[in-house]
């Protein structure tokens, strides 16, 4: 999908303004670790088909995690920042800021609630493409329904409202019914513009599992988010192997996060995790074999590695050809290995071991190549939260 409409320029827009009464400042409570609004940035961010994220808020606290997690920030007025203002109308704004300041006019707008914080990249990207692929106007995220509907009418007496009382079917002989996730809209930009609402014209459906329909309007809805958060990690854990063989690792964009600063006299330097540092130390005291295999050819890639005193191979062209030995000449399997990546010249590596794993902000081709997506960026803990997460899958297999 990504290949077929990566050229289109495709708006997510996060409504967040600060004066939420259910829960007071919930959209920079922390929820699994980062504020809620962070959750819905970062899968709008590694959606494959989104080619802009931006935060409508009135708010600095927010508009200040919206920006750690990567978002873009358009000022919200007061005037739409009320009990009644209406999630279209701060995406109104947006669009309107946008092309008024930049001349910027996307063919797509897509508007997510940051209160579905369990909404995945590829529920963005099921909602967007069914609207492409359908040539429709409007599209929206759904989970199928299966249950019996009721209502009181004026005397007070039930009347059933999906079903006819007289005669139950059976759930496979009903017509499927949906419910609206209240997570994503896609829209056709220019007919949003004109109508100023979210449906319009031909609408379709697209369906996202059931255990990701969540949103958080009352205290007790983060500690089911925070539970289902706890499974879906324990899901990642339970796709490691249960005693690695080996871990190879890329270096830029793994152990950094990928950029590079350069003196003027042509020296250049990384930004490394010092957490990471302690996850490989912590790897090492599993007795884990490790390399580091680099494509730079950059003393810097050395230096860190000796000084964790890690084994490492840069300026290799050929990743797969140096694995494959290096397999081959300790006698270990590679389908029980682990190949840490972030771009498209470790995909044949990822896919060659057992257990590919990507950080959170890899390459699309990297991350559609991972078994495991680290909930974590390159050089910034990526390391050690794998290393966190291969000690807990140890220690629940004693």
């Amino acid at each position: 999908m990504a290949g077929i409409h990566a050229d289109r320029q495709i708006l997510a827009v996060i409504p967040a303004r600060g004066g939420s009464k259910g829960v007071p400042r919930k959209n920079v409570l922390p929820l699994a670790g980062k504020p809620l609004i962070a959750h819905t940035i970062l899968a709008a961010r590694e959606s494959s088909l989104i080619s802009r994220v931006v935060v409508s808020t009135d708010d600095a606290e927010i508009a200040a995690a919206a920006r750690d997690a990567g978002a873009e920030i358009v000022w919200r007025p007061a005037d739409l920042a009320g009990d009644m203002a209406k999630s279209e109308d701060a995406v109104l704004h947006v669009l309107g800021e946008l092309e008024s300041n930049e001349g910027y006019s996307p063919e797509i707008t897509v508007m997510i609630q940051c209160t579905s914080p369990l909404t995945a990249a590829e529920d963005l990207d099921g909602t967007i493409g069914k609207l492409i692929d359908a040539d429709a106007d409007t599209a929206l995220a759904v989970t199928a329904f299966h249950y019996f509907l009721w209502q009181n009418d004026a005397e007070g007496e039930a009347i059933a409202v999906n079903h006819d009382k007289s005669f139950r079917l059976m759930r496979q002989q009903r017509t499927p019914e949906f419910v609206e996730t209240g997570a994503v809209y896609a829209m056709r930009t220019a007919r949003f513009r004109e109508v100023k609402h979210r449906f319009f014209g031909k609408t379709v459906l697209h369906e996202t599992p059931p255990e990701r329909r969540l949103e958080i309007d009352e205290p007790e809805d983060f500690r089911v988010a925070e539970e289902r958060f706890g499974r879906l990690r324990r899901s990642r854990e339970a796709a490691l192997p249960a005693r690695p063989s080996a871990i190879m690792m890329d270096f830029d964009g793994v152990f950094t996060d990928d950029r590079v600063f350069v003196s003027e006299t042509g020296e250049e330097s990384v930004v490394c995790s010092r957490r990471d540092g302690m996850g490989i130390e912590r790897l090492r005291g599993l007795d884990i074999p490790m390399v580091v295999i680099s494509k730079e050819q950059n003393s810097v890639v050395a230096a860190r590695c000796r000084k964790l005193r890690l084994e490492h191979h840069h300026g290799i062209d050929n990743k797969l050809a140096l694995a494959r030995d290096w397999f081959a000449d300790r006698g270990i399997d590679p389908k029980n290995a682990i190949f840490v990546g972030n771009d498209r010249n470790d995909v044949e590596c990822m896919t060659f071991v057992g257990t590919a794993v990507a950080p959170r902000d890899a390459h699309r081709s990297a991350l559609d190549a991972a078994d495991i997506v680290l909930d974590a960026d390159g050089g910034r803990g990526a390391i050690r939260l794998l290393a966190d997460m291969i000690e807990a899958k140890q220690a629940g297999d004693h």
